[in-house]
């Protein structure tokens, strides 16, 4: 039933084929994970085919090495009419040493779109239940606010004719 789960989870062991020259997993990878995560977060929560509308303040923060258990959450933190705000956080840990740590974080916002046209479909509405889900939702509304900034800004500049 479509507004039920608003978290996933994925965990995974980094493999040899993740990494770049440096030996460490490369930010494609991490980005197509990121990506895999949000949209079975976003499906889970509306019910319906969604797709990626843009991407915020990712930070590589740290890197991910070969043979780190890797946990990809994407977790919902607000909803508009047929959007939804995801915090995806990238975790790592060394299995040896037990060491835990953030290596990538952003904010994602995915579309729902209908079966039959793939137009914009209304997703169910999401309220935080706690401050931290509060925190999170604050968020997502502030870079909602600076992407709509930063489309403007472009918008002029195109219409400069640069």
């Amino acid at each position: 039933m479509p507004g039920k789960q608003h978290e996933v989870s994925f965990r995974f062991l980094a493999q040899p084929t993740d990494v770049n020259f440096g030996g460490k997993v490369h930010g494609g990878m991490v980005m197509k994970w990121i990506d895999q995560a949000g949209y079975a977060c976003a499906v889970a929560w509306s019910g319906a085919y969604c797709v990626t509308a843009s991407v915020s303040g990712i930070q590589f923060v740290k890197p991910i090495l070969i043979g780190d258990l890797v946990t990809v959450r994407a977790r919902l933190i607000h909803t508009g009419r047929s959007s939804m705000h995801m915090a995806v956080d990238v975790l790592a840990r060394d299995l040896r040493s037990d060491e835990h740590r953030l290596a990538t974080s952003c904010v994602m916002v995915f579309v729902a779109l209908d079966a039959p046209d793939g137009k914009p479909t209304p997703v169910p509405a999401w309220e935080p239940r706690d401050d931290r889900e509060r925190q999170l939702q604050e968020q997502a509304m502030r870079l909602m606010n600076l992407s709509k900034e930063m489309e403007q800004l472009v918008d002029a500049h195109v219409a400069e004719g640069v």
